[in-house]
């Protein structure tokens, strides 16, 4: 059997004649860059985040780092973050020539540790930028409570988490501002690339708008040094198709966890993921934490069961970041985490058929 560790052609076989429709007002008009659909489409997602502003750009990457020229992150400033993530959540710190300053993660959750944030703080230390890894939010309470005690900006990195939920709050609606990514894998994928900043203050709002046009208002006229980072109008149209089936697919994927919880529990050989007691999670990947991990990936892979590491070597060790000179044991937990961590198939049109192969393969490796 063939499990893949996501399938478009099952997501999109339902509705892809309603994107074609959606697509063709955009080719009646030919208004490709900031057309009505964009509009939509961030007007849909203020109401589904519950927040007052959404900012359309061009993939997730440039939300952060719009979400960073707007809070005025600069050279010499410091941004903490998470050595356990995606490489874009760094990378746009450094890109502003700010320091990234990482603080290790939990062993259950995945996420930043709050408890260890404070003593990572320095004089210099601008904005904390939490991770709600695999769909997960990191705990908010907490860390906002650290932020309002030390006059800290809050970066929501929310690239797989939409529709979370921390303490009945949305992710990515709790901090200063909250990035969003379309990457065609996430529980909200565009046909191609695209992101969003949301925030609930008018001002970054007001300036989140005019950093993705080059900085300029009115035109030709430029306040700041922004990018060309506007959100592409075809791929609105699809997201706005989309985002109509969010929730269902959400609740799928919950459904499709609980169902590897009720059956793999008793393999001791795993640790399935933790789920925090306020945190509702989307599940963007079910990332388990195995023994002999590499040949697992091998053995599933043998099998047909597409599976993938995420991610296998933490930001801190990385070459590029090498100048900040940090050392194989600084981060121990994010360092034990890219040696253990599986992530496998939980897409929300898998079937108990293919769930039950999985499980099976899992079980097969370790008798």
């Amino acid at each position: 059997m063939k499990v893949p560790l996501l399938d478009l052609n099952a997501q999109y076989e339902p509705i892809m004649n309603d994107i074609k429709n959606e697509m063709e007002k955009v080719f009646a008009t030919h208004a490709y860059k900031l057309g009505p659909q964009v509009k939509e489409f961030e007007e849909e997602i203020q109401k589904y985040c519950r927040v007052k502003h959404a900012i359309g750009c061009a993939s997730g990457t440039d939300a952060l780092l719009l979400a960073l020229l707007a809070l005025d992150i600069k050279d010499d400033d410091e941004v903490i973050t998470t050595p356990f993530t995606f490489f874009a959540t760094a990378g746009t710190i450094h890109r502003v020539g700010a320091k990234p300053v990482f603080v290790d993660v939990k062993p259950d959750t995945f996420n930043i540790d709050p408890d260890k944030i404070e003593a990572a703080i320095t004089s210099r230390t601008k904005a904390i930028i939490p991770v709600h890894l695999f769909g997960q939010p990191a705990e908010m309470d907490k860390i906002m409570a650290i932020a309002k005690k030390h006059n800290l900006k809050v970066i929501e990195d929310n690239a797989q988490g939409i529709g979370a939920e921390f303490d009945k709050k949305t992710a990515g609606s709790i901090g200063d501002i909250g990035t969003l990514s379309f990457f065609p894998s996430k529980n909200l994928g565009a046909m191609g690339d695209g992101g969003m900043c949301i925030t609930n203050d008018d001002e970054l709002a007001a300036k989140l708008f005019q950093l993705r046009v080059h900085g300029e208002n009115p035109q030709y006229y430029h306040k700041w040094v922004g990018l060309n980072s506007r959100l592409d109008t075809i791929q609105a149209a699809a997201l706005l198709v989309k985002l109509r089936s969010l929730e269902k697919w959400s609740e799928a994927r919950r459904q499709n966890a609980e169902y590897y919880y009720k059956n793999m529990s008793d393999i001791p050989e795993i640790q399935l993921p933790v789920i925090h007691k306020k945190a509702k999670t989307i599940f963007n990947q079910f990332t388990i934490i195995a023994e002999d991990r590499d040949k697992l990936l091998s053995h599933l892979r043998s099998k047909g069961v597409s599976c993938a590491i995420y991610y296998p070597m933490p930001l801190h060790l990385q070459e590029c970041f090498s100048y900040l000179e940090y050392k194989e044991g600084d981060f121990p937990i994010a360092e034990e985490m890219t040696k253990k961590v599986l992530s496998i198939p939980v897409f929300s049109e898998i079937t108990k058929e293919q769930q039950d192969y999985v499980i099976k393969m899992i079980r097969e490796f370790y008798k």
